[in-house]
């Protein structure tokens, strides 16, 4: 009975220890490889910019619709949205940073609210723990949520997890503003990025995913915002929203329904491509049926490990027809597609689990073909600073190469 005992108790011992060591090896490179890339960049400070890119408008259903891909043009027009108000701004974002555009926006929102207008306003709290505590307070007149960095339940409970990644801006109903730039100078432009502002009835879609989050997540000092019916159904332009918290992800959905409706083509720019396998499945069935597929991300990001985890990816889908560019020079940060020429989306998702089924996103969806001219003429502009891998370099790859990536793609659910 002693030796069953202490068998039974060795096993245990060593099964503990093999999954200590699955999850603590490559937890142990991933720290690695982000602290050498961290030495490089201090070393090697960025000197790279995007270039001025004029703002593309179409008209989509009655609405008018302005894709931005610089910066400091986005942040000017956000800034001269908040400025005209005199009704209500509505504003949320991942990051919000406290240097020069930080502070511009600060300083639009504060006087909004001066002049009597409803100003409510989200940031994420783990996103700002870098952030000085003096440039997170505001004057009593702005209404200030901070999305919690820590939330009781957050291991066991899946409707308290995520983070609140949307960016959204939306002043007096009329005009709304959604993509993937978060608000700090170093966007202005040296990233490379997507955000789409709606003129029309099709604000109503911004609005609402604002109204509802804070009506959800308000405290008692908050006041409760007012939620109107949608004023136009079967709308061209609609907002599918992630929601952790009622278990609701319906923007993996709509690009799986694009994905699998695909016969031309697919065209795809993120910032992070982490694929889950029905997404990766999709793909390579519409590759197979003939469907040219591109995916545009960036050579090098600012999250190294999310590259090398990215990267275990390549091989099958190389092999299986999708085509894959790498931005050169400085991070894009796009979260959009286009395919057939008439579907479009553009949003703060990044296909990646933690977008998919994890955090708070908001992505557009577009059915016309006016939008999807202008999405695809950016991504061929991008293309211009871009290189193809292809299989044949992919796979003369050194082994030092292979073995990162085989050992970091267990971190796999957690990107």
């Amino acid at each position: 009975m002693s030796r069953w005992s202490d068998l039974q108790r060795n096993t245990r011992r060593l099964l503990v220890g093999a999954g200590v060591a699955s999850v603590a090896t490559p937890v142990s490179l991933a720290v690695v490889l982000t602290g050498v890339d961290f030495m490089r960049k201090a070393r090697t400070p960025d000197e790279h910019y995007v270039p001025p890119a004029e703002p593309l408008p179409a008209a989509v259903d009655g609405n008018e619709l302005t894709t931005y891909t610089y910066g400091e043009y986005l942040f000017e027009a956000m800034i001269e949205a908040i400025d005209s108000a005199t009704d209500f701004v509505y504003l949320v974002t991942y990051i919000w940073k406290d240097d020069e555009i930080g502070q511009r926006f600060k300083d639009a929102v504060i006087r909004a609210a001066e002049r009597g207008v409803t100003v409510c306003v989200v940031f994420d709290g783990f996103a700002n723990l870098v952030v000085s505590r003096e440039f997170k307070r505001f004057p009593p007149s702005v209404h200030l949520l901070k999305f919690p960095t820590v939330r009781s339940g957050l291991v066991v409970n899946v409707r308290r997890t995520g983070r609140d990644h949307r960016k959204v801006l939306v002043v007096d109903g009329e005009v709304g503003f959604v993509g993937g730039y978060n608000i700090g100078s170093l966007y202005a432009d040296k990233w490379r990025d997507t955000h789409m502002r709606v003129r029309g009835v099709a604000v109503w879609e911004l609005q609402n995913t604002f109204v509802d989050f804070w009506n959800r997540h308000r405290k008692r000092k908050h006041p409760e915002l007012p939620d109107s019916g949608a004023p136009v159904w079967n709308s061209r332009i609609m907002a599918a929203r992630n929601e952790p918290s009622r278990l609701v992800f319906p923007v993996r959905g709509l690009y799986l329904e694009a994905i699998d409706r695909a016969v031309h083509r697919i065209w795809i720019t993120q910032g992070y491509f982490i694929p889950d396998r029905e997404i990766k499945a999709g793909l390579l069935a519409a590759a197979k049926r003939g469907v040219d597929i591109r995916v545009l991300m960036p050579e090098a990001s600012n999250h190294v490990v999310a590259d090398w985890v990215a990267r275990s990816h390549y091989s099958t889908l190389l092999r299986g027809g999708v085509r894959i560019f790498l931005y050169q020079d400085v991070m894009v940060h796009a979260k959009t597609a286009t395919v057939d020429g008439t579907w479009t989306t553009v949003g703060t998702a990044n296909i990646d689990r933690l977008s998919m089924i994890g955090n708070y996103e908001v992505n557009l969806e577009i059915h016309d073909q006016g939008q999807a001219a202008r999405m695809e003429e950016i991504f061929a502009r991008d293309l211009d600073n871009a290189r193809e891998l292809t299989l044949e370099e992919w796979e003369s790859r050194g082994l030092a190469s292979r073995a990162a990536e085989w050992i970091l793609e267990p971190l796999h659910p957690l990107l």
